[in-house]
């Protein structure tokens, strides 16, 4: 485990080492909430559009708690590991390269931005992959983007955007499944 853990700190600077003041702004931009509540607001929005309102409804109560889901998922293993992040482990704090103004809470162990970001693309991508065939595999980058900004600023380490973004996939996979059986059985109860 030590040497994994030396392994991810050493990645985590060389990834972090490779920032210039040039691309901070979008990389800010990736891993700003904002970005992902727009994207999945417009995803949202054009559920409704195509399918019916009243479904896109149960959807935003679907996607409310799947972010609550997560996000406790992540706090309970954050709290529970106890892993610093880097802009608070002695070593790195003073070699990385921080490019926010704060560090943000204590814990890193996993990265709640790439459980979120990974959750919705799964669950959005899958629900609207027969719709729009490319926005699967568009959303995981830009999930992939979001989380990789973590590492650029110098929040979270590699291993905690892997965890992070696995855990968001899987989560958003039974949230699918929920949602494909939600459905079947508002289909079943409209016929009767």
């Amino acid at each position: 485990m030590e040497t994994l853990l030396a392994w991810d700190k050493t990645l985590f600077l060389w990834l972090n080492g490779l920032g210039t003041e040039t691309f901070d702004g979008f990389w800010m931009l990736m891993t700003h909430r904002v970005s992902n509540v727009l994207l999945y607001l417009v995803l949202w929005v054009l559920y409704g559009a195509k399918y019916s309102w009243k479904g896109a409804a149960y959807l935003l109560l679907f996607t409310g708690f799947l972010i609550f889901c997560t996000d406790q998922l992540t706090n309970l293993f954050k709290v529970h590991v106890g892993r610093l992040r880097p802009c608070y482990d002695e070593e790195l704090k003073i070699i990385l390269r921080l490019v926010k103004p704060t560090c943000g809470g204590r814990y890193s162990f996993f990265s709640g931005h790439a459980s979120n970001s990974f959750a919705l693309a799964v669950f959005f991508g899958l629900i609207l992959k027969s719709s729009y065939r490319l926005l699967f595999p568009v959303l995981l980058f830009i999930a992939f983007l979001i989380s990789y900004s973590r590492v650029y600023i110098g929040v979270h380490f590699p291993l905690d955007i892997f965890v992070g973004s696995i855990a968001g996939s899987l989560i958003g996979i039974c949230f699918y499944r929920l949602w494909t059986l939600f459905n079947l059985s508002l289909l079943t109860k409209n016929k009767e």
